[in-house]
Parts: C-alpha cells; sequence; structure tokens
C-alpha cells in the first residue's frame, strides 16, 4: 500500500505516516465495538442485558465511557518513575499498533508485505512485556510490580510453543511474508492451512491431524500471550487489584486496554492467516462471478474481519465460560504441555514433507 502512496504525494515519510491512519482508525472503532460487544456476550451468558442506556441496546455506552476517560484528570503520584510512568502506555500501544502494519487486509491492502512480516509480528508483539515492565516498575505501587512481573514470566514463557508452530507454519508455506502465505492458501477452503495448505497429494491428507494439533497449540499460546482468561493472570483483579495498570488514570489508563483488545484482533488474525485463508472467500468471489473487480477487495475485507471476529468472539465466550488457571498451572500448561507438543508436532511435519 505504501507504494501507491509514495508515487501520489513523492515522499516516503508522508506515504508511511498515511498508512498508518485507516490502521489506527480500525484499532479504535474495533475497540468501541469489543468493548461492547464483551459486555453483551457476558450479559446474555450471565441472563441479564449489560448496558441498554446510551443508544440502542447500549450501542454507544462505550463511546460514552472513552469521552468520559478523556476528561479525567492525569494522576502521576509523588513517589512514582515519572519518566518511565509516562512513557510506558505509549510503548505498550505502539508496539501493538506496529504488528498491523504486517496484516494483509486484502490482496490490495496491505501496510508491508515485508518477507520478514511474521518475525515482524512475533518481535514487536512480544516487545509489550518492556512496557508492561515499564508500568509496574515505575508506578512504585508492589501489586503493580508484581502483575508486571507476572506478565513478563507469562509472555515470555508462551512465546516458546508460539515460536515453534509458527516455524512449522514457516515449513508448510515456505515463507515469513504473511501476504505470500495468504496468496498460497487462494482456492476453496481445501487449500487452507488446517488442511495441509499448498502441499498435494497424500501428504495433504497425513498433514491434518498435525495441523488441527498446531492450531490448537497456537491459539492457547496467543490467548495467554494476550493475557485474556484464564490466563488473566497479570491484571488479576481479586489479588493484584487490575495489576500493572492499578496506578493509572484517564487516557493512559485507556491505551492498556486499547492494546489487550486490539491484541484479541491480531491473534485471531494471525489463526486465519496460517490455518483458515486469510482474506480468501471459501466460495469464490461475487465480483469474479459478476466481473467486477472492484468488489473483490471489498469481499475480502470482509472474509477477513468476519473470520477474525470469530476469534475475538470465542476469546470473549472463553473468559465467561472458564475459571482462572492459578501460576504453577499457568507454567505447567506451557513447559510440561505445549512445548513439547508443539516441538514433537514440528518434527512430524517436517519429517512428513521431507518424504
Amino acid at each position: 500500500m505504501q507504494n501507491y502512496l509514495i508515487e501520489i504525494f513523492g515522499s516516503e515519510i508522508v506515504a508511511y505516516i498515511l498508512a498508518t491512519v485507516p490502521v489506527l482508525a480500525f484499532i479504535v472503532v474495533f475497540v468501541l465495538f469489543a468493548v461492547w460487544l464483551e459486555r453483551k456476550v457476558s450479559a446474555h451468558m450471565q441472563d441479564r442485558l449489560g448496558p441498554m442506556r446510551v443508544g440502542w441496546h447500549g450501542v454507544l455506552q462505550t463511546l460514552a465511557d472513552f469521552l468520559k476517560l478523556l476528561q479525567k484528570e492525569d494522576i502521576v503520584a509523588s513517589a512514582n518513575d515519572k519518566a518511565l510512568f509516562n512513557i510506558a502506555p505509549y510503548v505498550v500501544f505502539v508496539t501493538t499498533l506496529i504488528t498491523y502494519t504486517m496484516l494483509p487486509f486484502t490482496s490490495i491492502f496491505i501496510g508491508s508485505n515485508a518477507d520478514v512480516g511474521i518475525y515482524f509480528v512475533l518481535a514487536f508483539s512480544g516487545a509489550v512485556v518492556a512496557g508492561i515492565l515499564m508500568a509496574g516498575w515505575a508506578s512504585n505501587n508492589k501489586y503493580s510490580l508484581y502483575g508486571s512481573l507476572r506478565s513478563a514470566a507469562q509472555i515470555v514463557s508462551y512465546e516458546i510453543p508460539t515460536a515453534l508452530v509458527v516455524l512449522t507454519m514457516i515449513m508448510l508455506y515456505g515463507t515469513l511474508s504473511l501476504g505470500d502465505i495468504t496468496t498460497a492458501q487462494t482456492s476453496q477452503f481445501w487449500n487452507w492451512g488446517i488442511f495441509g495448505g499448498p502441499v498435494l497429494g497424500i501428504g495433504k491428507i497425513l498433514l491434518v491431524p498435525f495441523m488441527f494439533v498446531a492450531f490448537i497449540i497456537l491459539f492457547i499460546s496467543t490467548l495467554a500471550e494476550s493475557n485474556r482468561t484464564p490466563f488473566d493472570l497479570p491484571e488479576s483483579e481479586s489479588e493484584l487489584v487490575a495489576g500493572f495498570n492499578t496506578e493509572y488514570s484517564g487516557i493512559k489508563f485507556s491505551m492498556f486496554f486499547l492494546s489487550e483488545f486490539a491484541n484479541m484482533f491480531l491473534i485471531g488474525a494471525i489463526l486465519v492467516i496460517f490455518f483458515f485463508g486469510g482474506y480468501n472467500s471459501p466460495f469464490g468471489y461475487l465480483g469474479n462471478l459478476l466481473g467486477i473487480e472492484w468488489l473483490i477487495p471489498i469481499e475480502q475485507l470482509f472474509w477477513f474481519l468476519g473470520k477474525g471476529m470469530f476469534f475475538v468472539f470465542v476469546d470473549m465466550w472463553l473468559r465467561w465460560t472458564l475459571p482462572r488457571v492459578r501460576v504453577d498451572q499457568l507454567m505447567t500448561i506451557c513447559w510440561k504441555y505445549l512445548i513439547p507438543y508443539a516441538f514433537f508436532n514440528l518434527l512430524i511435519v517436517g519429517l512428513i514433507l521431507l518424504i
């Protein structure tokens, strides 16, 4: 996308700045909708209504809350490390925003189809922990520090099974580019990653169960990395009173939640790109049938957002279904189960591809 903008404006700096505008707008709109949706999902699962007063069925409630947060006083305690305290929310949010530049929303709208796409996403999504550690340390609050240290241990641990599954998918597709991975699945759903991706013949049949295993491991690992229930120990309300962001207020407080909800869609998008064809339609495109080329990117955007939102809904569903695990259980799941299974799965898939 930035190449088109460079041609129009003749400046790389202007092109890259403008390329971030639609992504930033999408994150803000998505988070406003996702917070409302989570309230509604939790309400209906608990046989209640949720927000109803502001807008139809409370659809504007999150916007009202956001406007309220903008007006709140920015409080910084005198004993805080002010420099780190102030910069931490921006580090957390910006590192999340940067990862979106690699997502192929359509065959046309992709910030950068870099050859190291998934490596770039893993690097910056893991860098979020630096901002969380800064927030916990600078808050001068032992509960905030506990929350940030939990987050560091959790994210670093679950990066390992995530990386092993990513290596599995890199072997399958032969590229790190998320755009190229999506293009390799261009066909009906039996050509998508969970059904063996671009592999043909008997190898495709043999790969199917191992692709399901890779999908389950990646889903659990990314759920833990994004601090979602049942792995939300860094902000465990009953123990840490919201954890690492306890001392924050106003817009800085909201930036942590912007990052958390943006991560929800990000992990859904990665699952969709690897296993469910990305922006590809399982039924073909209406634009091709009608001979309307400009309709195809719109259909691709619909499928990409629709698939991603499905996994966002599953995240919310799990939050109001499963109890929170203990710290020892959190580490046991990672080191005793996910890492060995992911490593074994990597070896088997590699052997099948080699044969």
